[in-house]
């Protein structure tokens, strides 16, 4: 039985939009990301059920391999799609299956580089690839994908981004691929870009003036500070996982938790301020650079 654990990664990154010299270099040319190493049929049936795959889904699969995880999307869960590989013989082997299962009308395979692969289509993203090139995508992702949409990394995490969920289970069909049982999940939702100015209208609990805030965002991750009055006030906590974006202010005496939908340009939910809430609202002034 898989054990469900809330997200605690850490770990800040350099910024949401900047690309890694790693990340640079892979665009220079085609990239192997590594050898071809397929998950269980166990685990891909596991990936697509976290990500709540559906009839309505596009699903990306960077490094598709046989194309297992695709074609289980396409034939168990009704979604479209396309796998990414880099091998041509895989590639030929995943759409003669397609159509072998009757799918090819929904779902196919392309020999590309990742890297390089227009990937803002989709609404569900798996990956089973190195750490290394999982952290390299990391901004691809939040640039190119859009905000809420499902990213599902198979044992290696995304290096600053905080998990909506992580499952952790073992099998023993794991051992040859990895030599290890242990077998880890990934989902996480896609952040929306918040770094920037805002004004918001709060409750006279946190001011009777409405407030700014200075927001930076390195992915999932929010620091900066607010303007109440004369006075400047870190902000605590921040987190946007997809559109969903909390934070804290401690204003005079007094911890306010902010919750709350955001998108490019306002954002509107409830502060808790010692177990009163109340509503608050705020529109975008600046973006950050």
């Amino acid at each position: 039985m898989p054990i469900r654990m809330p997200g605690t990664a850490r770990l800040w990154a350099a910024g949401l939009f900047a690309l890694t010299a790693l990340g640079a270099q892979a665009a220079d040319g085609p990239v192997n990301a590594g050898p071809y190493v397929p998950s269980p049929q166990s685990v891909v049936a596991d990936m697509l059920k976290i990500a709540r795959v559906g009839p309505e889904d596009y699903l990306i699969d960077l490094g598709s391999g046989d194309g297992r995880i695709v074609l289980t999307a396409a034939q168990v869960f009704g979604a479209r799609g396309f796998g990414v590989e880099i091998r041509d013989d895989l590639v030929r082997q995943a759409n003669a299956a397609a159509r072998a299962q009757g799918v090819a009308g929904r779902v196919h395979f392309v020999k590309a580089d990742l890297f390089k692969t227009d990937i803002s289509r989709a609404t569900v993203l798996t990956m089973y690839l190195l750490p290394d090139t999982v952290n390299l995508l990391r901004d691809k992702l939040a640039t190119e994908l859009r905000p809420g949409t499902r990213v599902i990394s198979h044992d290696y995490p995304l290096g600053g981004w905080d998990p909506v969920e992580m499952v952790h289970m073992d099998l023993e069909a794991k051992l040859p691929i990895s030599g290890v049982t242990t077998t880890l999940i990934y989902l996480y939702h896609v952040p929306e870009n918040v770094a920037g100015r805002w004004r918001a209208a709060v409750p006279t609990s946190v001011s009777r003036d409405a407030i700014e805030l200075d927001l930076q965002q390195a992915y999932t991750r929010l620091r900066g500070e607010a303007r109440i009055g004369p006075a400047r006030v870190p902000v605590g906590d921040g987190r946007v996982i997809g559109r969903k974006l909390s934070f804290t202010l401690n204003a005079a005496g007094k911890v306010h938790t902010f919750e709350g939908e955001v998108d490019q340009e306002s954002a509107r939910g409830t502060v808790t301020t010692e177990g009163t809430r109340a509503a608050w609202r705020a529109i975008r002034m600046t973006k950050a650079d």
